[in-house]
């Protein structure tokens, strides 16, 4: 059984929620990012990513980490794409071609978008001027138009059923929900993210969220 490593206030959260859809036990380990602790390294420190036996699991030092066994992931997209298609049943690919497109979608995310949309989270945070928001918004213009497109024909990503590759991108979206207004112009976009936060899976990712210290 898989088990991952982690709090849910982090990129865990996009493992949670893919867990939940698929109805798979996953226990968490809780592991504290060193950043929230005064002294990781204290003899009473709590378990968390400078701790000696998480760092044999990756000297990155980062959250989430996934073991199944010999198998460690430590990416967090990467660790979506093996649960859907090890123990996802249809969330995971059905054949070759699907595995091209979740994989090609989970990249996308990742280089296209999350650079723009946690930017966005972390100036909303530190009080940003409107105009250094403007900047950071106008940054994700591109992909974003390209969803547009993509959403005006499609409820998803894949094979006209939700998927894994429907979490990884929601969750990458979700950093820019901190800006008010971030999605007005893009209606497609901003009605496929309420549709898939609306699933009562989310949701019970996000009570389990909002209620960790």
């Amino acid at each position: 059984m898989p088990e991952l490593y982690g709090v849910y206030k982090s990129r865990a959260t996009r493992n949670v929620w893919l867990a939940l859809e698929a109805g798979l036990k996953l226990p968490l380990v809780r592991t504290i990012p060193s950043s929230r602790i005064a002294d990781p390294l204290a003899a009473d420190a709590p378990f968390n990513t400078k701790s000696p036996d998480f760092l044999a699991l990756n000297p990155m030092a980062t959250v989430p980490v996934l073991k199944d066994g010999d198998l460690v992931l430590t990416q967090s997209l990467a660790i979506n794409l093996y649960l859907a298609r090890v123990y996802g049943d249809k969330l995971g690919p059905q054949n070759a071609m699907e595995t091209g497109a979740m994989s090609n979608w989970a990249l996308f995310a990742a280089t296209e978008l999350e650079p723009h949309t946690l930017r966005i989270q972390v100036l909303v945070g530190k009080g940003a001027t409107d105009e250094a928001l403007a900047e950071a918004a106008e940054a994700y213009a591109r992909p974003l138009k390209a969803l547009e497109v993509h959403f005006a024909k499609h409820a998803y990503l894949v094979g006209e059923r939700f998927t894994v590759a429907d979490i990884n991108l929601c969750e990458v979206l979700r950093y820019a929900t901190a800006l008010k207004g971030a999605f007005d112009a893009y209606p497609a976009v901003k009605a496929y993210l309420a549709t898939q936060q609306a699933r009562p899976a989310f949701q019970e990712m996000w009570a389990l969220r909002e209620a960790e210290a």
